[in-house]
């Protein structure tokens, strides 16, 4: 029998919408809650919770701001002052999460960055650091986090669920899983369901949207067999969806025309295929 599991939505892919409103559109699509978008000026914790339960929701994740006051966040920047900003943030963004009752924690890299500006090495070690000081602080407010894997068109460190592996064993962090997405995983992964089985039991979170990062049946993702590998690592955390209306630069959701209303039928059709599979 399938594993029920509760599906969400990012908040950051209905644009500059407040929260209200895609409250009600993510309640009325028939989801469980969303992964909140980490604007810490913003939401406030008591808040988001009281709105998002007035429409029978709660915040599964959180995914991090790119940039904050100008600023990138950018865990493994070669500038030190960067970095130390970056794990202020990441600090304030889990006691954020602890004052939420807790939902997952996404850290990833600094979003667009795809080169290294000193060397792939060094700034490897530098992320290490940096996740290791996160995931510490984080564990004492009982936070947990995955690490976001992502293409290497948006981040030049962690680009696969083996790199990903690699980077928890070098962290150390028994608070520290993997997120994998199923649109990344169409760029990077031979064999994504194998690379969903090799991540086993660390699989903490799971982004799907098709290989045209549009609902899911729109693309060519093979998701029988990523559900079916979900099902053999017994996944039973949230499954958000990430998809975007078509259009250029894809760093932000705003296209052309309708986008909310173009992205509210890949959420609609995306939920009913995934609920068919509970």
């Amino acid at each position: 029998m399938a594993t029920k599991r509760a599906l969400g939505v990012c908040t950051w892919t209905y644009g500059p919408r407040g929260l209200e409103d895609i409250a009600a559109s993510v309640s009325k699509l028939g989801f469980d809650g969303v992964e909140l978008h980490g604007d810490l000026d913003a939401f406030e914790p008591r808040t988001v919770g009281r709105l998002l339960a007035d429409h029978g929701l709660r915040v599964l994740s959180l995914t991090p701001a790119n940039d904050v006051a100008g600023a990138p966040v950018d865990p493994a920047h070669p500038d030190a002052a960067i970095r130390r900003g970056a794990v202020d943030y990441y600090r304030r963004l889990a006691e954020f999460a602890a004052a939420l009752d807790r939902p997952l924690m996404s850290v990833h890299g600094h979003v667009g960055r795809i080169a290294a500006l000193a060397s792939q090495a060094e700034e490897r070690k530098l992320l290490i650091e940096s996740l290791a000081a996160i995931a510490a602080q984080a564990r004492t407010l009982g936070v947990e986090l995955v690490y976001e894997v992502l293409n290497r068109y948006e981040s030049h460190l962690v680009n696969t669920g083996e790199d990903a592996l690699a980077l928890l064993d070098e962290v150390g962090a028994s608070n520290l899983r993997v997120l994998l997405d199923a649109y990344h995983m169409n760029i990077e992964e031979g064999r994504p369901a194998d690379a969903v089985r090799a991540v086993g039991k660390r699989l903490g979170l799971f982004h799907v949207a098709d290989s045209n990062r549009q609902g899911i049946g729109r693309g060519h993702t093979d998701f029988a067999a990523l559900i079916s590998a979900l099902e053999a690592i017994d996944y039973r955390g949230p499954i958000i969806v990430e998809a975007t209306a078509p259009g250029p630069n894809p760093f932000t959701p705003v296209k052309s025309g309708d986008f909310v209303g173009l992205l509210e039928g890949f959420l609609g059709e995306t939920r009913a295929w995934l609920a068919a599979r509970h």
